[in-house]
């Protein structure tokens, strides 16, 4: 009787250890596992706002949906150099400092009015001698609506529900009109 009880007591003891690491994460730290990038789970939510402004929801799923900011997260840390890594995390403060400057809040608390207006001063500032924008803000702003658009072209969503795909050969049509041969 004894035994069962220390068996069933050592199983819970187990479970809990092997579930503990799980609790004890980080909560500051992004959701998705990076390499080469530390992001905060608050840059996460900043990189998310900024794909759902370039790609809102409407009838049709949104980034935030579609999980757009891992996509750009993820190819930032995998495919981009140190260099422009270092870009991306630095124009990612930039902006961040630009909206507290402008509208005394985060991007995620502007109303998407703000947030539109933000995003296309930043794009309309093609210049590269200008200086109302960082250069470092517009190549994160630039990786950022790149990849977004990216991952929103090539996600399984936008494949199977947006573009109908036909197969190489496409369809045999035996019933087409030919024009009778005229004389010359």
């Amino acid at each position: 009787m004894h035994r069962r009880t220390v068996i069933k007591n050592l199983a819970l003891i187990i479970g809990g250890a092997a579930l503990l690491p799980a609790c004890m994460q980080e909560k500051g730290k992004a959701s998705i596992g990076l390499k080469n990038v530390d992001v905060s789970a608050d840059q996460e939510k900043l990189i998310g706002d900024i794909a759902e402004t370039i790609i809102p929801k409407t009838n049709t799923p949104g980034a935030k949906d579609l999980q757009l900011h891992l996509f750009v997260l993820k190819m930032v840390d995998d495919c981009c150099t140190k260099k422009d890594q270092q870009a991306f995390m630095t124009g990612m403060e930039q902006f961040n400092k630009l909206i507290k400057d402008k509208y005394n809040h985060s991007f995620g608390e502007c109303d998407a009015k703000q947030r539109e207006q933000v995003l296309v001063g930043i794009e309309q500032d093609k210049d590269p001698k200008s200086t109302a924008y960082p250069a470092e803000l517009k190549t994160f702003y630039g990786i950022v609506k790149g990849q977004t658009v990216n991952g929103y072209t090539t996600s399984k969503y936008f494949m199977t529900k947006q573009v109908v795909y036909e197969l190489v050969p496409g369809r045999y049509n035996a019933f087409y009109p030919v024009k009778k041969k005229q004389a010359v």
